[in-house]
């Protein structure tokens, strides 16, 4: 008998990276193994025109009016029996209230509760400063407590987690190896691409990258050029860099250009909860990649087999510049790379486990006959 799984995002399909990589990609293996999947989003194609850049305050009061009233009705549908499980990524609704979290708890239906990032601190966009009152970080430890299962993204989150739940699970971010696959061969004479993919919100840990990229600018001249991926404003005159939108059409190819994938990071809480997202893109297509040794990066890379950790800029430099001189250890650190990201961090490796936890939660809810 087919069980059903209501799913409460901020997002529609293909829009954010942290809704693809946690729960989209298993989607259709979930449906096609017992458990129907429905999405409930909040953030429409024509709100994204306006509802991540600044001003338009009225029409942002209109979405959250609008997304009130959807939540509503989702709790209605909860309430009349229509799902076995709901699964939450990271919050039901755009504010500090965890309201919604509380309604679907008393109704008795199981809660998967999914956080990647250390979401617990304060993190508002540029755009959205104004509405950092209507914000509250804290709601997420209240939310934690009313799920009957918490997947964490890492043994970071998983430490927070565990004040106020039993119940949890780590469950990392994962790529579809099946669709990203391994970059073409380059051929010797071609430059060197060093490159860094992001979003608008995170460019700024690309500037942790300046410091050794104009070092190795300095190094190695026009044998090497930059690209920077999900943020079209960025512009660097001094290191040539005009930044690229991201596209989800063009991401593979996209990325397929970097000769040597980089993820600097800062060494600080918020950073402490990332789960290595670039890092294992890069690594799933072959890309030789560079990780700053903080949180999850650490468990990701083992240092000159499978990719390289750097600290300092010195070190950034010297490990950058082993693999820029040096074609057969990057063909070598990239293969080592896929076969890691293959085995511990795809959608392979974990969708039976995804299947398994759904049914588990909703098996333990249900009734004994």
């Amino acid at each position: 008998m087919s069980k059903t799984a209501l799913i409460l995002a901020s997002h529609r399909l293909n829009r954010s990276p942290n809704q693809r990589f946690r729960f989209e990609q298993y989607l259709e293996y979930l449906n096609g193994n017992g458990i129907k999947c429905e999405l409930s989003c909040l953030i429409s194609a024509d709100d994204d025109k306006f509802f991540y850049k600044k001003g338009s305050f009225l029409k942002k009061f209109f979405v959250i009016l609008r997304s009130r009233k959807k939540r509503r009705t989702n709790i209605h549908n909860i309430m009349a029996g229509k799902y076995d499980l709901v699964y939450i990524s990271r919050e039901a609704f755009l504010t500090g209230s965890y309201a919604f979290e509380r309604k679907i708890a008393a109704t008795g239906v199981p809660i998967i509760y999914d956080f990647d990032d250390a979401i617990w601190l304060q993190n508002v966009s540029s755009a959205n400063r104004w509405f950092k009152w209507m914000k509250n970080p804290a709601k997420t430890s209240e939310i934690i407590q009313l799920a009957n299962l918490v997947f964490a993204g890492n043994q970071y989150l998983f430490d927070y987690a565990a004040q106020f739940n039993k119940n949890i699970r780590i469950v990392p971010t994962t790529i579809d190896t099946d669709e990203y696959i391994e970059k073409p061969e380059k051929t010797e004479e071609s430059k060197i691409c060093i490159g860094w993919s992001g979003s608008i919100t995170t460019i700024q840990h690309f500037a942790f990258a300046i410091p050794f990229l104009k070092k190795l600018k300095d190094k190695y001249g026009n044998k090497i050029y930059i690209k920077v991926i999900g943020d079209c404003t960025y512009l660097n005159e001094e290191l040539e860099i005009q930044g690229l939108p991201w596209k989800k059409d063009t991401e593979i190819e996209d990325l397929h250009e970097i000769d040597i994938g980089i993820m600097p990071l800062p060494d600080d809480e918020w950073a402490k909860g990332k789960c290595g997202l670039k890092g294992l893109q890069y690594m799933a297509l072959s890309i030789p990649t560079l990780m700053s040794p903080v949180g999850v990066n650490s468990e990701i890379i083992e240092d000159g087999k499978n990719g390289f950790l750097a600290n300092d800029p010195d070190e950034w430099v010297e490990k950058i510049s082993r693999l820029i001189e040096d074609s057969a250890l990057r063909k070598k650190m990239g293969a080592a790379g896929r076969k890691t990201v293959i085995e511990k961090y795809s959608v392979h490796a974990w969708k039976t486990k995804y299947l398994e936890y759904f049914n588990e939660v909703i098996d333990n809810a249900a009734p004994e006959k």
